[in-house]
């Protein structure tokens, strides 16, 4: 019976049908499927298009020929994937989820120009709630609202067909052919312009929206599903005190803080023009200008920073699967404790105390959920006071994390302004942007002083050290990107260059023998995240086979202090 003829359906007054509301068309499966794909090739993708596009000419028919090769190959290749997992009953919901992560991902990607690939995604997914705040502005409602939301909820507008099993299967087994082939062929059109692109620019693949997130989803649960369960591999098993120690007698208190965001162009120790470390200046800390990190985002850097497989040949799974410094120093008899005020130790601390300071509540240094990174330096005393023997403390910076960078620091240290106190850095300047993070810096600064304070505070008891290291940069905008996680083999020195520096008392020195004459003269020397480990093993005495003292950056300035008895080893090979 037709809907309109029927006798509960509303009449005018002539006696005619009315038709309430515009009608629901019916279309096929995929149908919806291939008008969900080219809707987001073309509103999800501009950092993408951009990119692939860039030094054609467009009076050229060539250029847009080979324009409408690539739209038909992604096309394509995105019909194949949905249509493999789509149902009726599956493939709307398939398809508004695919629609609403593309419209977030394009807006962060035109806005912060980033990468989505694995790391930073496994960066989104570790991140936190008040992390997760300052990324979410309004200036994302509007764009979400009409690519995301929008266009998922029209998904469910349209009536899919219904036919029968044999047919629908016919059906489905014809597009996904037809599909395949036809974005074959464009592949075979264009394929050496398209092979060049994809060999010379190859971090386009991380711009290709929802694709990208569904790749690095895919490889994070499958790289999930290949660790082995259970306690994580044992490293430096035979770690000990060397024969030195027997002529102590104190203990040692020694802080290592990690940095947060911290690049080291910004740095005046490094000749940065701008005063951002002038406490520091007079603490008589040794400054290291040229190091470099492991990573160019947290979930990979701080990992990689604590173990003893370097940033050469990269091994996620084993980095992630052994033990840290912490558990070899901790088996080496060193009561070790970190402390955090962001989101975390992404694993680096398994089997050591923790201590959560962002929770802490003290009002003078914390507000809106958040706190100061003074908090990591508050109650130190008691600890430093209660513990029996050598002491190891780690310092987890909140730092400089954008993009709210105004709030990593008090309102006494708005010096540099005006500065950018907007979450969306596209709504302030370039220099109002560089103003607030070097405010950052600055209360980086005053916060590494305190820690030496406190540390020169404890020296009737303890010989005291301190390392500052960061684990990542920061882009300000320069060349167009912002923020960090561009894929290490193209990223910037802005996120690669870091920030290291020593504090070592007096008394340290002397009974560790270390020259720091010699240690000045050798501060241009290149360095990265790699040394870490064996730096902290090496400088506090400690003896196991993981320890190299080629990685050991107080190696060379130690010229009577005991070596431990083991050979010397490759980083990369298994400790």
């Amino acid at each position: 019976m037709n809907p309109a003829a029927s006798p509960s359906a509303p009449h005018s007054k002539s006696g005619l049908p009315v038709r309430v509301g515009m009608p629901r068309p019916t279309l096929t499966v995929e149908s919806l499927v291939l008008l969900a794909a080219s809707f987001m090739l073309l509103t999800g993708n501009a950092p993408f298009w951009r990119g692939a596009l860039a030094g054609r000419d467009f009076s050229q028919i060539s250029s847009w020929g080979f324009t409408a090769a690539i739209f038909v190959i992604f096309a394509g290749a995105y019909c194949v994937f949905a249509l493999l997992l789509s149902s009726r009953w599956t493939a709307r919901p398939l398809l508004a989820l695919l629609i609403v992560v593309t419209a977030f991902a394009s807006w962060y990607m035109e806005h912060y120009s980033v990468y989505l690939d694995r790391p930073m995604l496994r960066n989104v997914m570790q991140t936190d709630v008040r992390e997760a705040g300052d990324l979410l502005t309004w200036g994302m409602v509007p764009h979400v609202l009409l690519y995301g939301a929008l266009p998922a909820a029209l998904m469910f507008w349209p009536r899919l067909e219904k036919t029968g099993l044999l047919r629908a299967c016919t059906r489905r087994l014809a597009w996904l052919l037809g599909s395949a082939s036809i974005a074959c062929l464009a592949l075979w059109l264009v394929f050496a312009d398209f092979a060049s692109l994809m060999r010379n620019q190859t971090a386009l693949r991380h711009l290709m929206t929802p694709g990208n997130a569904v790749v690095a989803l895919t490889a994070e649960a499958w790289s999930h599903g290949k660790r082995p369960g259970g306690p994580k591999i044992v490293v430096g098993e035979d770690a000990r005190l060397l024969p030195a120690w027997g002529q102590r007698s104190r203990p040692v208190l020694f802080v290592l803080v990690v940095g947060e965001t911290a690049r080291a162009q910004n740095f005046s120790l490094n000749g940065y023009a701008r005063e951002t470390n002038p406490q520091l200046a007079k603490q008589g800390v040794l400054n290291f200008s040229n190091a470099k990190a492991c990573g160019t985002s947290t979930a990979v850097s701080l990992p990689c920073m604590f173990s003893p497989f370097g940033r050469a040949n990269y091994d996620e799974a084993k980095i992630l699967t052994h033990e840290s410094v912490l558990n070899v120093l901790a088996r080496a008899g060193f009561k070790v404790l970190w402390r955090d005020n962001q989101s975390g130790c992404k694993g680096v601390c398994d089997g050591v105390p923790i201590e959560q300071v962002d929770r802490a509540g003290i009002d003078s240094i914390c507000a809106e959920g958040q706190c100061f990174d003074e908090a990591l330096v508050h109650g130190m005393e008691g600890i430093a006071r209660d513990a029996a023997g050598n002491l190891f403390v780690v310092m987890h910076q909140m730092g400089s994390h954008g993009p709210a960078y105004f709030k990593r620091y008090p309102a006494t240290f708005k010096q540099f302004t005006p500065a950018c106190e907007n979450q969306d850095l596209r709504h302030c300047t370039p220099a109002e942007i560089v103003n607030a993070y070097d405010n950052s810096l600055l209360y980086t600064d005053y916060f590494l002083s305190k820690v030496i304070d406190f540390l020169k505070s404890s020296q009737a008891r303890y010989d005291t050290a301190m390392i500052y290291m960061s684990d990542h940069g920061e882009s300000l905008g320069d060349n167009g990107l912002y923020l960090h996680g561009v894929p290490y083999a193209i990223a910037p020195d802005v996120q690669t260059r870091v920030p290291l520096l020593a504090w070592l008392s007096p008394r340290f020195s002397s009974s560790f023998n270390i020259d720091s004459s010699c240690l000045r003269a050798r501060s241009a020397q290149a360095l990265s995240h790699d040394n870490l480990f064996h730096s902290l093993l090496g400088v506090l005495d400690i003896g196991t086979k993981a320890y190299d003292a080629r990685l050991d950056l107080f190696a060379p300035c130690r010229p009577q202090a005991a070596l431990p008895e083991s050979p010397l080893r490759s980083p990369q090979t298994s400790p």
